[in-house]
């Protein structure tokens, strides 16, 4: 299901809902007497503006948002919430000459002809994707390097990471060494896993 509509837009509550089965892939609900518990996988994709107006950090519009607007507008998403999403990226407004004269990249094909090869190692390697991974089998096909290991531990010291904060980033980094057909996760899958999180809750 795709619903267009920019994530703090929902109510705090109705976004609080989606804990359990972003963590369990299942969800409970419960009605006086009874209770019932239905799958729920799904894969979450969302996305919002920096303020309420969307030209926070903006290079050349000026944002009109006062600082409670948009720590307000920031809070609708909890910190528990944002420890079960595995990635957030931030996309900057692009500069007309950077529309005009855009980089050359990687092209679509090249990237899902490399995914697919991924996601055949992880099947092939632990009879499921890397996000399926549970607690025990993450400690079995996600080992790391001393570099890693120190660059992880410093990590979570540092931002006071949770443990499922730092099993997330093990999965990730599994999935980067996946995507670069390495067989072990380096200090710069790590390294780049950790870009992927959010420190600011």
């Amino acid at each position: 299901m795709l619903v267009k509509s920019k994530i703090p837009e929902f109510d705090r509550k109705v976004l609080e809902v989606l804990r359990e089965p972003l963590e369990s892939g299942h969800i409970t609900i419960s009605r006086a007497a009874r209770q019932a518990t239905f799958p729920a996988q799904f894969q979450l994709i969302a996305a919002m503006n920096p303020c309420p107006c969307g030209y926070y950090g903006h290079y050349n519009q000026r944002c009109r948002c006062t600082p409670e607007q948009i720590l307000r507008y920031k809070n609708k998403l909890s910190g528990p919430l944002l420890d079960r999403i595995d990635m957030n990226i931030e996309v900057p407004a692009l500069k007309p000459e950077e529309i005009s004269h855009p980089h050359p990249g990687e092209s679509s094909m090249n990237m899902r002809s490399r995914v697919e090869l991924a996601r055949q190692r992880q099947l092939q390697r632990q009879q499921k994707t890397n996000a399926a991974l549970g607690p025990l089998e993450i400690s079995a096909f996600c080992q790391l390097s001393e570099q890693a290991n120190h660059l992880l531990q410093t990590a979570l010291q540092k931002f006071s990471l949770s443990a499922r904060s730092y099993h997330r980033i093990l999965k990730v980094g599994r999935t980067i060494a996946d995507l670069a057909d390495s067989p072990h996760i380096s200090d710069a899958h790590i390294a780049e896993a950790l870009q992927y999180r959010r420190y600011d809750y």
